[in-house]
């Protein structure tokens, strides 16, 4: 007699950036797959970036809103992505899972970088128990090493973290199952290259599977971005085999559905209302409206750069203007008014960087191309690219001439920038990649300067009168139509 075949459904998501418009209706088809089911058949993942603090109820709340939610929806596992590492300091979110997780959370390349051990609220892999299975966990997480050693975590190759847990897990499971907020590539290079896992659920690149693939005997999938989806897989295993016989996967879209789960929505519409008291609290008093300019310069944009300079100790400050979203008029500024205006998770760093790289940027910063590129991800979250801002020099422009020659001088102080000479440039984390220029992303002794963000910069200048007032001296003249000294 053949032993029946024991059968698991596995929901997931990932990369949900708190659009919490979508989690009424995630947690509505959850429950109703829940309830066409046995309960201890379906497994309920997420694979990480679930919050994102460009969001009010995440930024007002402490991400506590995600958290709460996430436990009405019933997920038993979570992958921390870097929206979560990242944006958030070790200590506050210990401190917040402990008290509001209700669900397990999975670090399975994270660990101390002083005690060498996987965080106390933390696990590095997990086993539970389904339909009579044993389902084995393993979550890993992009390594932005130099990102994590400076709030004290140590964040391992991913390839080995996994290699090592499978090797611990394998005997002891039915099915192993890595939760991956990795990136599409790197999830196929898993399955290709390392044995023994029967699913990888994957994120972090957006990526959408609109059913499962399977490589080299490892089944991928994914649920795209924002909510939008869902991932459904249901599973047949044999315990006579010891595998895996049928597998169907599909990813349900969300964004259409008209059921909700009312107990979800009143929670939101509970973090919503906190979150709006607590980003109420007035940052600061401004005497003067302080305009913005995406495609020019402009007082807000010279702020900023002034504030990056100065909170880096930097002889130069650049920025990119579509960092921010609009400008400010005069009055009291709130929490929220700042984060409506910039909302990316962007970092100041501080780096060595040649004359020759920072006049190349400043060129195509004077190009339409550049001005109105649209940038995707490195935490960005405005629209375009917009013009360099900038402190500490000045840069004389002849805007007649054509493209890369538009620039007649560029002085550092009183002196002329050496395009040889190496100068101390505070900046942003996204330069640093690649993202926006390319010569901005040769700097050498990068410092990355975490957790503040730079709309934290932005609230320190902004209590500063001498700031703003010299925010409206000109770092371009153009030298051909001499304008006057100050930006309006």
């Amino acid at each position: 007699m053949t032993s029946p075949l024991q059968r698991l459904v596995i929901l997931h998501t990932n990369d949900i950036h708190s659009h919490f418009e979508q989690m009424p209706k995630i947690s509505a088809y959850f429950d109703r797959v829940r309830r066409l089911w046995p309960p201890d058949q379906v497994l309920t993942l997420d694979i990480g970036d679930h919050m994102d603090r460009m969001f009010p109820e995440t930024e007002g709340t402490n991400a506590i809103a995600n958290l709460e939610i996430m436990n009405a929806t019933g997920y038993e596992a979570m992958v921390l992505g870097n929206n979560e590492g990242l944006t958030f300091t070790p200590d506050w979110l210990r401190a917040v899972v402990l008290e509001h997780a209700k669900f397990s959370i999975i670090g399975s390349n994270i660990t101390d970088i002083n005690t060498k051990e996987t965080p106390d609220w933390m696990l590095p892999s997990l086993t539970i128990e389904k339909s009579g299975l044993r389902i084995g966990l393993i979550g890993v997480t992009a390594a932005y090493q130099a990102y994590y050693e400076l709030l004290g975590w140590d964040v391992t190759d991913p390839m080995k973290a996994v290699n090592a847990h499978v090797s611990l897990l394998r005997p002891k499971v039915d099915i192993l199952i890595v939760m991956s907020h990795l990136g599409l590539r790197t999830d196929q290079r898993m399955a290709e290259e390392l044995d023994g896992i029967d699913i990888i659920l994957g994120g972090h690149t957006h990526h959408l599977l609109e059913e499962p693939l399977l490589l080299s005997g490892t089944y991928i999938g994914a649920a795209g971005k924002f909510g939008q989806y869902a991932g459904h897989i249901e599973l047949a295993y044999d315990p006579a085999q010891r595998r895996i016989v049928e597998l169907n996967g599909r990813v349900v879209p969300m964004t259409d559905a008209s059921e909700e789960d009312s107990s979800v929505i009143t929670l939101l519409e509970h973090y919503r209302i906190a979150s709006s008291a607590s980003l109420a609290v007035e940052v600061a008093q401004l005497r003067q409206p302080l305009r913005l300019d995406w495609y020019g310069e402009s007082p807000l944009g010279n702020l900023l750069a002034a504030g990056i300079r100065r909170w880096t100790s930097a002889e130069i400050g650049l920025v990119n203007s579509g960092q921010l979203l609009q400008g400010l008029k005069e009055g009291g500024l709130t929490r929220g008014r700042l984060l409506e205006i910039c909302p990316g998770p962007i970092n100041p760093c501080r780096m060595l960087l040649s004359g020759a790289d920072i006049r190349q940027a400043l060129e195509e910063s004077l190009l339409d191309e550049f001005m109105e590129k649209p940038i995707r991800g490195y935490g960005f979250r405005g629209e375009v690219l917009g013009v360099l801002c900038v402190d500490g020099i000045t840069v004389q422009v002849d805007a007649s001439r054509p493209p890369y020659e538009r620039i007649v001088a560029v002085y550092v102080g009183e002196e002329l920038l050496d395009p040889e000479r190496s100068y101390l440039v505070g900046t942003i984390d996204m330069f640093t990649f690649g993202s926006g220029y390319l010569s901005l992303s040769r700097g050498k002794e990068i410092v990355y300067m975490l957790p503040e963000f730079i709309r934290d910069v932005l609230a320190d200048q902004l209590q500063d009168e001498a700031a703003i007032a010299n925010s409206h001296h000109l770092r371009f003249l153009d030298v051909v139509r001499p304008s006057p000294k100050q930006v309006e």
